[in-house]
């Protein structure tokens, strides 16, 4: 009978391997964490001077808007929700109306889910009156409880596309001449820290958008 010796070091190889998957299984599966951005870690261009190498403790800064039922909304509004905001006005003819239309999407997603919410400021609020901004929301199905498109102080609303939340390129100071316009999607967490940044016309990120969503939800509901 030959000897069976080399069974030997095959069972001890087993045994380790199975032993390592043990321990190795929790750590395969770890859920996902999202980034949390600071300052310093946004491309500069986006970021205002003075608040360029702070890399701790950013929040997005407190707002007062009207949305589209004439209602003044604050981040008192957002204070158990996580939310995407982005910075939109209702007669533009390229890229708003992509990423109103996946908003809506987003929306239809996650309908039932009341610690979601979206914020779509305007960025010309001198013309997006709230009977404007309500036939806008009516045009895509905006429910007000769940997706508030804001109108408000020029100079406030650009104040945060700029100071607060890092969404456009351009410099100035939310005057007449001044304009915004960014097809970026910002996630936003209970914190008022962010916690992405999504292209709003491009379906990959979408998705992208839509996993992170349900990543942060999670995470909320954990803390």
């Amino acid at each position: 009978m030959k000897s069976r010796s080399w069974l030997i070091p095959i069972a001890i190889f087993v045994v380790i391997l199975g032993v390592g998957m043990v321990f190795a299984y929790p750590l395969l599966k770890k859920e996902k964490t999202l980034k949390i951005y600071q300052p310093s870690d946004v491309n500069p261009k986006l970021v205002d001077t003075e608040k360029q190498k702070v890399k701790a403790d950013h929040t997005i800064a407190d707002f007062s808007l009207i949305n589209q039922e004439g209602r003044r909304i604050t981040q008192d509004d957002f204070a158990e929700s996580i939310y995407v905001a982005d910075f939109f006005f209702a007669t533009c003819p390229s890229i708003c109306p992509i990423m109103s239309g996946n908003i809506a999407k987003l929306q239809e997603e996650f309908k039932n889910e009341k610690n979601l919410k979206f914020l779509s400021h305007s960025v010309t609020p001198e013309m997006d009156s709230v009977s404007v901004l309500a036939d806008y929301g009516e045009l895509y199905g905006a429910n007000p409880e769940q997706w508030m498109l804001a109108t408000g102080d020029k100079k406030h609303i650009y104040d945060l596309a700029r100071k607060s939340y890092f969404a456009v390129l351009d410099e100035g100071d939310g005057g007449v001449q001044d304009f915004i316009h960014t097809e970026n999607f910002i996630l936003v967490d209970t914190k008022r820290r962010i916690r992405g940044y999504y292209d709003g016309t491009s379906d990959n990120d979408m998705r992208r958008l839509a996993d992170e969503i349900r990543i942060l939800l999670g995470e909320t509901e954990q803390s």
